[in-house]
């Protein structure tokens, strides 16, 4: 099969070495002429990657009009620049079906990926991939699981045989609303958790984050429509935890510094990736307050962000919060 990646950064890359391995033809978009040339020739992203070494069968373009003339069409790229990459190939020959491996919720329109792709796209078949899912584990061909998402259930099918392996399972579910969701908003919680884990709040503190958040995460889910069993899934508990706690999380890494007292530029200047969480949680504060879903966590990392409060005034105030019930 021949599948085309709109986007040549960790997770297009990995997610095209799992299938050129198993016996497909990859061509990945860069939009980044020079980087294109220099993954072209050397093979190997050193600055991702290591000394790792793409495999025959994965190629790379600048020219987006050269990966269309494919069966599958994945978009990989950063989930506030996915509107733009989608009118980039308006009106050009692309596939009907596309596959969306982006975690997060466009700011201008508070819209999930999916419906970012529609909206642009038009009549097009639509599935999401999502799930605790390390690069560089799927890489190394650690075991890993996730979930595959479709109103299209014979698409998501598809899906997860193409994505399958014996080192990645692949689930599916029906709830894109949730997959989404759970894959997007978790990164909020993984930008406190960093914060937790530099100031050494301990593992009370963060074993209360990663239920608090979840529990949060499930009520602005509902909200929107999607069913609350997907956020016990791999796309909402399973992803939240895995992002907390791994050292190769970009958010985990952006609360982290925010906790040892760098700026937030600084920060994002110093990283070769997107820290989705970052414009995420900003979407999702905004979420909150149209539908009247409590999310303090949500809150306070917003704030961090937007310096209203210091890692340590959230924790305060989190904290020292009128007592309520657990589940509300």
């Amino acid at each position: 099969m021949k599948i085309g990646f709109l986007g040549a950064g960790s997770w297009g890359i990995t997610l095209a070495n799992l299938l050129v391995k198993k016996g497909n033809y990859t061509i990945l978009w860069e939009h980044r002429p020079e980087r294109c040339k220099r993954l072209k020739r050397e093979r190997k992203d050193t600055d991702r990657f290591g000394d790792f070494v793409f495999p025959d069968g994965m190629d790379f373009t600048s020219r987006v009009e050269e990966i269309l003339d494919v069966e599958l069409l994945v978009f990989a790229v950063p989930s506030q620049s996915v509107r733009e990459t989608a009118r980039k190939i308006k009106g050009l020959a692309y596939p009907n079906k596309i596959l969306s491996v982006v975690k997060g919720i466009e700011i201008s329109s508070l819209k999930r990926m999916s419906e970012v792709i529609a909206e642009e796209l038009g009549n097009v078949k639509i599935s999401v991939l999502s799930g605790p899912s390390i690069a560089r584990e799927v890489l190394k061909e650690l075991p890993t699981s996730v979930v595959v998402a479709s109103e299209d259930i014979e698409f998501a099918e598809e899906i997860q045989r193409l994505f399958s392996t014996n080192r990645f399972r692949v689930y599916r579910w029906f709830d894109v609303k949730g997959v989404e969701l759970g894959g997007a908003l978790k990164n909020v919680i993984a930008i406190a958790a960093g914060a937790v884990d530099s100031l050494k709040l301990g593992a009370n503190a963060k074993g209360a984050l990663i239920t608090r958040g979840i529990a949060e995460i499930t009520r602005l889910g509902m909200a929107l429509g999607a069913d609350n069993r997907t956020f016990a899934g791999l796309s909402g508990i399973g992803d939240l935890i895995t992002t907390c706690f791994s050292g190769f999380s970009r958010n985990r890494y952006v609360g982290e510094k925010l906790g040892m007292g760098m700026r937030l530029k600084d920060i994002l200047d110093s990283m070769v990736e997107v820290a989705e969480g970052v414009y995420t949680a900003e979407a999702a504060y905004k979420l909150s307050k149209i539908h009247n879903v409590s999310m303090p966590i949500t809150e306070a990392v917003y704030k961090i962000l937007h310096d209203e409060f210091t890692p340590m005034e959230a924790l305060d105030w989190l904290m020292s919060r009128e007592l309520k019930l657990e589940h509300y």
